[in-house]
């Protein structure tokens, strides 16, 4: 039985590879969490240089703050772990995995206003290997997002067309796709998914994804955490030593490994996030 979705959305997320779920997190949970982020925002102005728990944007000062990202929120404040492990998201996580549902990681994007950086395109997965693919990203809005925000946008669909390689022309990690691999995307199937703040989205680590700048006078924090079914198991060590890594949030230890005989492509190194990547590029 299904905890939160309809028969019709379990089934546009296997056909697309995405779904939106409009109110899903309350106004509590919501006041809760951006009363927290707030302190965050708060405590980055003293810091001068993206840090373990920061990524600045250019123009970032203690007068103004420019943030990317919160790296690893759940480890941050137990409000965050609060939102993944016992909110209605890990309903929805457990609707479209199964009953046995572990959590990856998690990270906080702002996509600051006036400019906030363009997230090119991607899949997930390349990033943290996983025995199958049934990990998915689940985000939160924290705040009304809209067109001008840059929201993140999803090619329909191409959770079941190839893997790219994420790398650039010389061969180095870059974290998305080249324009090679771009050329071959239809971008026909794009959807940008807007929505009110509490609005929840969840993709899977196969789709390709990105984002516009924000280009509008507002923030857009995007609150992400990413879940395996419990019979998944990650290939590589990013985040795997963070303490909640792993933790199973529904169900129980399934006791078996499912694995997939899809290869899937495995990073040069342990890629921090979209914003790690090297100083030449082919974009």
């Amino acid at each position: 039985m299904s905890k939160v979705l309809s028969l019709t959305q379990r089934e546009s997320y296997l056909e697309d590879g995405y779904v939106v779920v409009e109110g899903l997190l309350s106004k509590d949970w919501l006041e809760r969490i951006n009363d927290v982020t707030r302190e965050f925002v708060e405590a980055s102005r003293e810091v001068e240089k993206s840090n373990a728990a920061f990524y600045l944007e250019n123009g970032h000062t203690a007068q103004k703050p420019r943030l990317q990202r919160l790296n690893s929120p759940v480890e941050k404040h137990e409000i965050y772990w609060q939102v993944a492990s016992e909110s209605a998201i890990v309903d929805l996580a457990e609707d479209l995995l199964g009953p046995s549902v572990r959590f990856h990681h998690s990270k906080l994007n702002f996509k600051w206003s006036g400019g906030g950086a363009e997230i090119r395109w991607h899949q997930d997965i390349q990033f943290w290997p996983h025995t199958d693919y049934s990990p998915l990203t689940i985000g939160i809005y924290l705040d009304d997002v809209d067109r001008e925000m840059g929201p993140m946008g999803i090619v329909a669909g191409s959770q079941k067309g190839p893997l790219f390689d994420l790398r650039n022309r010389a061969g180095d990690w870059t974290g998305y796709l080249s324009d090679e691999d771009v050329a071959v995307v239809s971008f026909d199937e794009i959807r940008w998914l807007e929505g009110p703040a509490g609005t929840v989205t969840a993709h899977n680590c196969r789709c390709i994804h990105g984002s516009m700048p924000n280009e509008s006078d507002r923030p857009r924090p995007l609150l992400l955490n990413t879940y395996s079914s419990g019979h998944s198991l990650p290939r590589t060590p990013l985040v795997a030593s963070l303490p909640r890594s792993g933790t199973l949030v529904r169900g129980s230890e399934p006791g078996w490994v499912r694995m997939d005989d899809q290869p899937c492509p495995m990073p040069d190194r342990a890629p921090k996030s979209v914003f790690d990547r090297p100083a030449s590029t082919d974009r």
